[in-house]
């Protein structure tokens, strides 16, 4: 038997934990099978993808800065094109494919984290307008919000988000972001703010629903210090982990041939791992 083995790609790529994720899997489950990192630049990426068969891999996750690439450079499915991002790819009798697993990600973990967080349907407001911002806006049309606004320093990659989804999406300066705030039934940063050694996302939580839920797309740290004020006010909170963790098993099905769970020793296992600085 031939081992099996998939890969993350981004630039730069030792900050993921996929390995942890995927590397549990393969143990609990007695499989042939092998995850590694794969820290690729911008530049060389295109080659790499190209050559992914021969680098010894039937598919892998792609991390940024690749996702837009990824998607250009595949036949991706439905999802994929919806999104305008691809997180997981896989050979398919030699051809490469695509599919984007965030959007589930962010939902199921909600989901688990917030349970009926969608039945107050008032505004969103998502910070960011990169790759992970494109899925969270994406999951939450599906979830019926019709209200976004995406707040971001440059206003024309909001308004390139506006012109994929529609009217839905509001495209919001930074500076109008307090009032956007104003009764919004969830708030996400889908950016790197709070990631160590980058700001915090510094806004004024005391002005969403009572009944809001706050989500983080960071993970390290854990407890980002928008979750942190979110937690203090009494607020729901759905933590970047959930969204990692939830995201994972398309992927691990395309490469390896089944659906695995993501269970709470999964959790503990990463969790452990972020506290060991692993």
């Amino acid at each position: 038997m031939t081992t099996r083995r998939a890969c993350t790609m981004g630039w730069p790529v030792k900050q993921s934990r996929a390995p942890i994720i995927h590397g549990y899997w393969i143990e609990k489950h007695g499989l042939d099978a092998e995850f590694r990192l794969e820290e690729v630049r911008p530049e060389d990426f295109p080659h790499f993808l190209t050559h992914l068969a021969e680098h010894g891999y039937v598919g892998g996750s792609v991390t940024m800065p690749h996702k837009q690439t990824a998607l250009a450079m595949t036949e991706p499915d439905a999802r994929a094109r919806a999104v305008g991002a691809a997180n997981v790819i896989w050979l398919d009798n030699g051809k490469l494919r695509s599919t984007n697993s965030d959007v589930a990600g962010f939902i199921a973990a909600l989901d688990e984290s917030a349970p009926g967080w969608d039945s107050t349907r008032g505004k969103a407001v998502v910070f960011g307008a990169g790759g992970a911002a494109q899925a969270v806006v994406y999951g939450l049309i599906e979830r019926g919000h019709d209200r976004i606004h995406v707040v971001n320093r440059t206003l024309a990659k909001a308004e390139a988000l506006r012109e994929r989804f529609g009217a839905v999406v509001i495209p919001t300066a930074e500076a109008e972001a307090a009032s956007a705030l104003n009764g919004a039934a969830v708030i996400v940063n889908a950016a790197s703010f709070g990631m160590h050694g980058t700001p915090e996302l510094d806004v004024d939580l005391s002005r969403v629903h009572s009944a809001a839920v706050v989500a983080d797309v960071v993970y390290v740290p854990l407890e980002t210090g928008l979750l942190k004020r979110a937690r203090a006010l009494g607020l729901r909170v759905s933590d970047g982990l959930g969204m990692l963790l939830h995201q994972a098993p398309a992927g691990f099905e395309k490469w390896f041939g089944f659906r695995p769970v993501v269970t709470p020793e999964l959790r503990e296992r990463v969790e452990h791992a972020l506290a060991a600085g692993k």
